[in-house]
């Protein structure tokens, strides 16, 4: 391919409306255009990306025996509503009818499509295991669609789903994908962690995300430095810090606090440790029917750590759903505001949940349920009876002792570009998909669910990979792994042969290569293809051919340099390109 032929626009600067740095950048780089909030154009540069990151998940699906088929944008409501989540999916689904009135999603996600298949064209256990997959555009109409192609409302990705015959062969399934993610995320040529996940609406019983780390990722991933453990902040395990209650050791008073409100304030008033402090949280879960009364549960933290809303929602009795009390409650239960209330002697009956921690502390400060008031000193048995239940409910911080017993955890930023589930029967139970097993008698298919955010991947890999010139793609995904810039190649019949020869070089040793025909300044062709990202670059110009050289530059972060000889330019371009394989 020839610059001259090919389409892009650069731009010195980004729209003021773009928001992070992969955004700006692809938006600079012209390889997007913006059509609406959250719904781009992908030109031809993204799209030579887009089908690079294809390609690999092809090879390694393929290679894990998974089968691609094509399933449709535009779904019916009928299958939604077998499962229920018809009304369950919110306003993120977007629904239409048709002009005869039927009802109409655009796909978000494709388990009810993928199961009406199984369900007809599965009708026996010799025809087990199933995996089928596609790569398909996607659409969730985000309230707030952000960050370029990290968060949009139209999307690529890959969907898989595994059908198994029980819980054991599924299991295999889910080794076999977990393992596929891997070798795609390595030969792309990301930083990532796979870790374990919530299963979130999708449902299910085993979950991990695939997190590119990045500094401006959404989501906290809490890992071991010295171990393999790693989770998302959600499901994150986080020990108790005291490992055994002290006994007490001080009189319980009942202070002044006057105007004090937060843990960090009291503590600081009282002159004592905000480790010392304990938080108290609290949630109502609504009763059945419109005459019952919500259950009030006060949730016990120390004073430096925060609730974990997810764990929190695992508790039996707040599995069903809660939200914050309010005030009115609040003063209903304690008979004081939230900034002074506490766990002991409640005006009225609560739950209350102890944090792994807290239930081990002792002598700690908590608010008196009075305004203005704290008690110091407070201690379980003694002055308020033993927490009722004990559960992990907060945020690992980084510090804390590792759930695998083998080093403290850090936390870093991620950016989820994949995720698979256990699904279980979840769906097939739902939608009566049934095969006959070897007994003869129906059973439910076992499933798995595996996505990969592939247009998400490119802003992944950018927010991983740039500086202050521009993009610096992972060779694997690059719009082209080499340019030739020829120097003058509207002035130099030498520069366009020896150009010319480089480029055919390259395209026969296999280099997805372009040539830079369009006769620019050094300066513009060099800052154009820094900030698109290409990998290497080779220059040609009419002073080095008569010092016999052209001119090799790296783009990644050594920016390697070097003089070659014209005919050892194409080997040394394949040789770095084989050694950054080999090292990712």
């Amino acid at each position: 391919m020839r610059a001259s032929q090919f389409h892009f626009n650069t731009l010195k600067e980004a729209p003021a409306d773009a928001e992070v740095v992969s955004q700006k950048l692809m938006l600079r780089a012209g390889m997007i255009r913006k059509v609406a909030a959250g719904i781009y154009d992908y030109l031809p540069l993204a799209l030579r990306a887009i089908r690079k990151v294809e390609a690999i998940v092809r090879g390694e699906l393929a290679r894990a025996g998974a089968l691609e088929i094509s399933m449709p944008l535009v779904q019916p409501a009928e299958l939604w509503r077998e499962t229920g989540r018809w009304d369950e999916m919110g306003p993120e689904m977007l629904r239409f009818a048709d002009r005869h009135g039927r009802d109409f999603a655009l796909q978000p996600t494709s388990e009810e499509v993928v199961t009406d298949i199984a369900r007809q064209e599965i009708r026996s256990y010799r025809q087990l295991p199933r995996n089928f997959y596609q790569i398909q555009t996607k659409f969730r109409d985000e309230r707030r669609p952000r960050f370029g192609v990290m968060r949009g409302r139209e999307f690529i990705m890959k969907d898989g789903y595994s059908f198994d015959r029980d819980a054991e062969a599924a299991g295999k399934s889910y080794d076999t994908m977990f393992a596929a993610y891997r070798r795609i995320f390595d030969r792309i040529g990301l930083k990532y962690r796979a870790v374990a996940a919530d299963t979130g609406s999708i449902g299910g019983d085993r979950s991990h995300e695939f997190q590119v780390i990045a500094d401006t990722g959404e989501d906290a991933i809490v890992y071991c430095p010295d171990s393999d453990y790693a989770a998302n902040i959600e499901l994150a395990e986080a020990l108790p810090l005291i490992p055994a209650r002290a006994a007490a050791r001080a009189a319980l008073a009942r202070t002044a606090t006057p105007g004090y409100e937060s843990c960090g304030e009291v503590a600081a008033f009282l002159g004592a440790p905000l480790t010392s402090t304990v938080k108290s949280l609290v949630l109502a879960s609504d009763g059945a029917g419109q005459d019952r009364a919500p259950t009030i549960w006060l949730l016990l933290l120390r004073g430096d750590h925060d609730l974990n809303e997810v764990k929190a929602s695992k508790i039996d009795g707040l599995k069903a759903g809660f939200r914050f009390a309010t005030e009115a409650e609040i003063v209903e239960h304690f008979g004081c505001g939230p900034g002074s209330l506490g766990p002991i002697a409640p005006r009225k009956p609560v739950r209350i949940v102890a944090d792994r921690t807290v239930a081990n502390m002792a002598d700690f400060i908590c608010g008196a349920n009075a305004e203005g008031y704290h008690y110091t000193g407070a201690n379980w048995g003694r002055d308020l009876p033993e927490p009722g239940i004990v559960a992990d409910i907060r945020n690992a911080v980084a510090g804390d002792p590792s759930p695998d017993g083998r080093g403290t955890l850090a936390i870093d930023r991620g950016i989820e570009v994949g995720h698979v589930f256990y699904l279980g029967d979840k769906y097939s139970r739902a939608m009566d998909a049934t095969f006959l097993d070897v007994d003869g008698k129906p059973r439910f298919f076992e499933m798995g669910c595996y996505g990969i955010g592939i247009t998400r991947i490119l802003g992944a890999a950018i927010e991983q990979n740039h500086d202050e010139r521009g993009i610096v793609w992972p060779a694997a995904i690059a719009p082209f792994e080499a340019v030739v810039c020829a120097v003058g190649w509207g002035k130099s019949e030498a520069v366009r042969a020896e150009a010319s020869r480089l480029y055919e070089a390259l395209l026969a040793a296999g280099v997805d290569a372009i040539l830079d025909d369009r006769d620019e300044r050094p300066g513009v062709m060099f800052a154009d293809w820094e900030l698109i990202g290409i990998p290497h670059r080779l220059t040609v110009g009419e002073r080095g051919l008569k010092e016999g050289v052209v001119e090799y530059q790296a783009r990644h972060g050594d920016g390697q340099q070097a003089r070659l000889a014209p005919s050892e330019a194409c080997a040394h371009v394949v040789a770095c390109l084989r050694a950054r394989a080999d090292a990712s």
